[in-house]
């Protein structure tokens, strides 16, 4: 769960320091006390774009550390060490993010992460609902995942995507080869010649760095002797018998005085050097005599090359490239049939494949379907719709989707004699968000994601419903870490922590503050939540506590 969440110079906060715990907790506070900064936080933590208006007025940067203690860390721990950073000790993860005015760091367990490591570690950590949140569980695609995951098809859908994705390749490739023209008599000669003067040619890879080394020499072969032999001459003179003097009297040198004898080492260490030199450019000049048929041979070698590069290059690579091209097209003309034939048996196979995977999708997905939708309606009861009706509508899709032969449509009725109507065609955002907050419910033991964030989902539900919500949400407190932005007394009296959001004004400057309210301060905080003073209401918020 999230333990702590340190947030500094964002918006109205200075410096807040949440230390949360486990279960639903509440978090109430007047309208513009700055509780939506605590929602910001989260989404900059989960890694949502920046924006330096974010920053306190009169500051440079803002920063939001978040501190979670996972029960089970490998699946986080293998996203970080995807991307080289250090895995989580005894389950604590920290996230640390920093907006500057000209700049953005993010940092996970003190090593600097990208903005999209934070988004992929983000899905796994904290599930966020907003007012308008809802709108996910109106896509179908989300629908069908909702169900999976409730059936517990996670294997069989991953089994099933491998399989749609090898026919969706098999199928473009025969679709591909099929809408290839035709090629003429004339195109096919061409390409045969082609390749032809290409395999001719006897080319291989790599060989142009050497074969142009190879030309620059011979090409100049003449100069290069002139210099050799000039270098030759010069070393010679030098190595004479000047050389021989210079040894005899360093030795001499060296004899009367032993003072030397390092300099004696090193004139006997550059004459054997001279020697060398002059041996090697000797061994050079003789390479260089050139066999006349060994220079035409290199020069037609490297014309033909340059000719098949102007032709099918700029490079040597792109020339053997064409040549391949040029065969495979050839083939695929001379055995167009059988090689159509042979990528329609591939489609076929794969199809056959696709569909045993569907197959026990499908029959999951039958099975389970009924059994969601009564435990969602049963939570529908719960939450104030006692005639509610709730359907998982399965239809066959016309061609094989991404996951599955079949698509799946909530159907959701509130009022009884009334027909049950897509989720998406439900006007009313408040019935949405409890029919968000049941599915939410049904799929509780399912869902493995640690932290859920309810933000003023309840805004548009009555004062009595407001409290099953809240009894929902302390439901789903029973298996989650669960936190609930609420203007509900209803909602917060079942909090199993109730923290207060106030603004105050110092020094002429607007802050929020943070603090946990409990006895007398919550009853306090209930009361005015209850919208009034007065010894009835203040026996009412005692009655909501208990």
């Amino acid at each position: 769960m999230l333990t702590l969440l340190k947030i500094r110079n964002l918006a109205l906060v200075d410096c807040l320091e949440w230390h949360l715990g486990g279960s639903l907790v509440g978090v109430t506070g007047e309208t513009g006390a700055g509780k939506s900064v605590i929602v910001g936080a989260l989404k900059l933590v989960l890694g949502e774009r920046a924006d330096k208006s974010l920053i306190r007025t009169g500051e440079e940067q803002c920063v939001v550390e978040a501190v979670f203690q996972l029960a089970n860390s490998s699946l986080i721990d293998g996203i970080l060490e995807e991307v080289g950073l250090d895995r989580c000790e005894q389950g604590e993860l920290i996230i640390r993010r920093v907006v500057g005015a000209s700049s953005n760091k993010q940092f996970v367990n003190n090593g600097v992460a990208s903005w999209g490591v934070l988004k992929r570690i983000g899905r796994h950590l904290v599930d966020l609902h907003g007012p308008h949140d809802h709108q996910s569980l109106l896509s179908p695609e989300r629908q069908l995942a909702l169900l999976d995951a409730y059936g517990g098809a996670g294997e069989e859908v991953l089994a099933y995507r491998r399989a749609w994705l090898e026919w969706r390749a098999a199928r473009e490739e025969y679709e591909a080869a099929r809408a290839q023209r035709e090629i003429s008599d004339q195109e096919r000669e061409l390409l045969r010649f082609q390749v032809e003067e290409i395999e001719a040619a006897g080319m291989t890879p790599g060989e142009e760095e050497e074969l142009e080394e190879r030309y620059r020499r011979t090409s100049n072969a003449s100069r290069l002797g002139e210099l050799a032999g000039r270098a030759a001459d010069l070393i010679s003179e030098t190595v004479g018998p000047g050389v021989e003097d210079l040894q005899r009297t360093a030795v001499e040198l060296g004899r009367i005085d032993p003072a030397v004898s390092e300099i004696v080492e090193e004139v006997a260490t550059v004459a054997v050097q001279l020697q060398e030199l002059e041996r090697t450019m000797m061994d050079y000049l003789g390479e260089l005599e050139l066999d006349p048929g060994e220079v035409r041979e290199v020069e037609e070698r490297f014309n033909l090359v340059e000719s098949l590069k102007r032709k099918y290059g700029p490079t040597l690579q792109d020339a053997l490239d064409h040549a391949e091209e040029a065969r495979q097209r050839l083939a695929g003309s001379e055995n167009r049939e059988a090689y159509l034939a042979g990528l329609k048996e591939s489609v076929d196979e794969a199809y056959q494949k696709l569909r045993g995977a569907a197959r026990k999708v499908g029959t999951k997905r039958k099975r389970e379907a009924p059994a969601l939708a009564a435990e969602v309606r049963k939570h529908l009861v719960d939450l104030g719709f006692k005639q509610g009706e709730f359907e998982v509508k399965l239809e066959t899709r016309e061609e094989p989707g991404p996951s599955g032969f079949e698509d799946a449509e909530y159907l959701f009725g509130p009022n009884p004699g009334e027909p049950l109507k897509p989720l998406r065609q439900v006007a009313s955002s408040g019935e949405i968000s409890r029919v968000m907050l049941a599915v939410k419910n049904a799929l509780a033991d399912q869902d493995a994601t640690p932290l859920m964030v309810f933000d003023e989902i309840d805004a548009n539900v009555g004062g009595e419903i407001a409290r099953a919500v809240g009894e929902k949400m302390a439901s789903l407190g029973e298996r989650h870490q669960v936190v609930a932005i609420t203007h509900f007394p209803q909602v917060a009296a079942v909090a199993h922590q109730h923290f207060l959001v106030e603004k105050r004004v110092e020094s002429g400057r607007s802050l929020s503050s943070l603090t946990e309210v409990s006895g007398e301060a919550r009853i306090d905080e209930l009361v005015r939540m209850l919208g009034g003073g007065g010894m009835q209401a203040r026996e009412m918020a005692k009655s909501l506590l208990k």
